[in-house]
């Protein structure tokens, strides 16, 4: 399948650092080919499970076109490489997922490759990954999973215990937990509870890339969720971490649109059993777009105002984006209308520091930018021609120099956006000439 890209966009530093994760850890110099075909014959394997068993470190499998009804338990390090997404599907009808990457049992678990599949009908994840360091998923469907969903009663029967925050939806179509130096890249991901997850269950998750997926369709929850949940069941312990993840050039639409509050395009969020991390993360040149909550959702529920320790939602960077057409927050991160990013502590007051929105085009919402936290928010060459460009509803400050407020003369002028809410700077008209090239905004001189 070609690459799904937002074909507007160059993003050659995020070639650069997959290229360098990939090198940063070599497969073995010596290594032997499997191959597996539904019939099992011309030398092959008849299931993906029996030439996993087989292989030995560093080998590649390929899989033949074909209906394989498995759960594929990877727990060493290889490469597993299907036809084609359209052409090798694993249906997990009645399993736990269609292909788990176990580093949980198998410490040090580094360096696996799956590509070229449809991965469907999944009791939970479709690819599942855990503890593991140097993953590559990439170019593969993966489509109906979570199957085991109750909206009626949300919760998710017999999924694993290590799974602390995942009762609600299953654990979506891709879950990362305890994984770094990872790639998610150009996979479809639709169909599914929620998108695509990572989350600090059973370790930080950290330095991963998340890039050119189409996630789209997925009704109750979000896209694309960086999520911190309890590092065990039942702990109120401070959480493992979410941190310096990057989220590029991904498409995320329609997703969370069937449950009111559901999921946001981009969801950074922290799930009050404890103290939540999830920081210095990147949101950069995707397409948000059409999703149940705000294109880009920041949510902490616990902190100083409840006697609890703040969240560590600090230091994320959105930038770039282009962002239209998604619903409003709900329930206790509210926003007054749809909206296309917000920033929002709600009443446990804990302040959210270092974010930066900038260069981003937000059309189609009732507020662009909605803030509610004690902290200051940087927002700059943004494009914010809604009917409130940005709201401030808490008790922190924004500094909202140089954007573009659907026309030249200033936020609050006749036919620009407003600025809502005090301890808002910097809303004058733009000095210089000011249009937006793509969907990053650029200053002339």
């Amino acid at each position: 399948m070609t690459r799904h890209t937002n074909s507007r966009y160059s993003l050659p530093s995020l070639t650069v650092l997959c290229a360098a994760l990939i090198a940063g850890n070599p497969l073995p110099a010596s290594s032997a080919s499997h191959c597996v075909n539904p019939a099992g014959t011309l030398g092959c394997y008849k299931t993906i499970g029996a030439a996993v068993a087989a292989a030995s470190t560093g080998d590649k499998i390929t899989v033949y076109p074909g209906t394989y009804k498995e759960d594929v338990v990877i727990g060493k390090s290889l490469s597993l490489v299907g036809a084609g997404m359209t052409t090798t599907i694993i249906n997990a009808s009645g399993l736990s997922n269609g292909i788990y990457v176990d580093g949980l049992d198998n410490e040090g678990l580094t360096n696996v490759v799956v590509t070229g599949f449809t991965v469907e009908n999944a009791n939970y994840e479709g690819i599942l990954i855990t503890n593991a360091s140097g993953v590559t998923i990439s170019a593969n469907h993966v489509i109906n999973n979570d199957v085991k969903l109750s909206i009626s009663v949300p919760t998710c029967p017999g999924q694993p215990s290590f799974e602390t925050g995942e009762d609600f939806d299953c654990g979506e179509g891709i879950h990362l937990t305890g994984v770094d130096h990872s790639i998610i890249a150009d996979n479809v991901v639709e169909k599914n509870s929620g998108g695509i997850l990572l989350s600090d269950d059973t370790g930080e998750t950290h330095d991963n890339v998340v890039t050119g997926n189409l996630v789209r369709n997925n009704p109750y929850d979000c896209g694309i969720v960086m999520a911190s949940h309890a590092p065990g069941p039942g702990s109120t312990a401070p959480h493992l971490g979410v941190v310096h993840n990057t989220i590029a050039g991904n498409t995320s639409e329609h997703n969370g649109t069937q449950v009111p509050g559901a999921g946001a395009g981009v969801g950074v969020f922290s799930d009050g059993s404890g103290q939540g991390l999830v920081s210095g993360n990147v949101v950069i040149y995707n397409v948000l777009t059409d999703n149940g909550l705000p294109g880009v959702a920041f949510h902490s529920h616990v902190g100083p105002n409840f006697g609890l320790p703040a969240d560590d939602l600090n230091d994320n960077v959105i930038v770039g984006n282009r962002i239209y057409g998604n619903g409003a927050d709900l329930f206790d991160t509210p926003t007054p209308g749809p909206a296309g990013i917000n920033i929002n502590a709600a009443g446990g007051g804990t302040p959210i520091t270092g974010t930066i929105i900038a260069g981003n085009t937000i059309t189609d919402e009732s507020q662009d930018v909605v803030v509610n936290t004690p902290a200051q928010v940087d927002a700059h060459l943004n494009n914010l021609p809604g009917a409130t460009g940005v709201d401030n509803a808490g008790t922190g400050t924004v500094n909202a120099a140089a954007n573009f407020w659907g026309c030249s003369a200033g936020a609050g002028a006749p036919g620009c956006s407003t600025a809502k809410g005090s301890g808002i700077s910097g809303s004058a008209a733009l000095t210089t000439r000011f249009f937006t090239k793509g969907i990053v905004p650029v200053i002339i001189p």
